[in-house]
């Protein structure tokens, strides 16, 4: 895998809005990928999936790398490195990026993977916590699955669009698409693809939802004229996930 210094320093503003100055990391990821528009898909899923992964395991990789908030610039790039050394990633000879000692890096890591708060990077209460209520065997498993990046998975919107015609849109704009078994209104993407560009997200055919999320509604089964309070409704964007409450004649 080749490294372009403009991808890794952008990673690394991000780290530090981040870690250091508080910012959401998916807000970060917007603002950084708007540096340079040149960037190709390829360069802002590297820009993207760093960051994300950086800011899963931060506990482990900053014990590995042996730094302390607030962090350095020099010391987000030791971070890096070590991200890069446990990927398999051949280190670029930039100044940034002081002799790293890989040998020691992956010792630490061994010795810090059978520990799972830090293998998992939760910190120490959140560990401690889940451990006495779902029992150890259960909680490793929830911990590593908690870690595990997220499947794209559509929500149709009825109102404009049917399932079917929605992957056949998709398909179109040549992104693949397939159901899911017990999920009536789910499409998932087998492979990742920026789904927010196509023509049917601006057509409103779909949001992004989780498919479990996505039976919510269907459980509550709420009737014309009913009234739901959604009290998860984040920023607000996931305005079309409720289809039967706008079938209501008042609305």
């Amino acid at each position: 895998m080749k490294l372009h210094r403009n991808l890794v320093f952008a990673v690394i503003d991000a780290l530090n809005l981040i870690f250091n100055e508080g910012e959401y990391a998916d807000k970060v990821v917007q603002k950084v990928l708007k540096y340079d528009k040149r960037w190709g898909s390829r360069d802002r899923g590297f820009i993207a999936e760093t960051t994300y992964e950086m800011v899963r395991y931060k506990r482990l990789y900053t014990e590995i790398a042996d730094v302390r908030a607030p962090y350095r610039r020099e010391d987000l790039f030791r971070i890096w490195a070590v991200w890069a050394v446990l990927k398999g990633i051949p280190l670029p000879d930039w100044k940034q990026i002081e002799p790293t000692p890989e040998r020691r890096i992956k010792g630490k890591f061994d010795e810090l993977s059978k520990i799972r708060k830090y293998r998992e990077s939760f910190p120490d209460w959140i560990d401690e916590i889940c451990e006495k209520a779902l029992g150890e065997k259960l909680w490793n498993a929830e911990s590593a699955a908690l870690n595990q990046q997220a499947e794209v998975i559509l929500r149709t919107n009825t109102l404009k669009t049917t399932k079917e015609k929605l992957r056949k849109a998709l398909l179109d704009e040549g992104i693949v698409t397939e159901p899911i078994k017990g999920y009536p209104l789910s499409l998932r993407l087998p492979e990742r693809a920026n789904v927010f560009v196509t023509e049917a997200f601006k057509n409103g055919f779909f949001e992004v939802q989780d498919a479990s999320s996505q039976l919510v509604a269907e459980l509550l089964d709420v009737k014309p004229g009913q009234r739901v309070v959604d009290t998860c409704a984040g920023a607000g964007e996931n305005h079309c996930i409720w289809p039967p409450l706008w079938k209501t004649k008042d609305n």
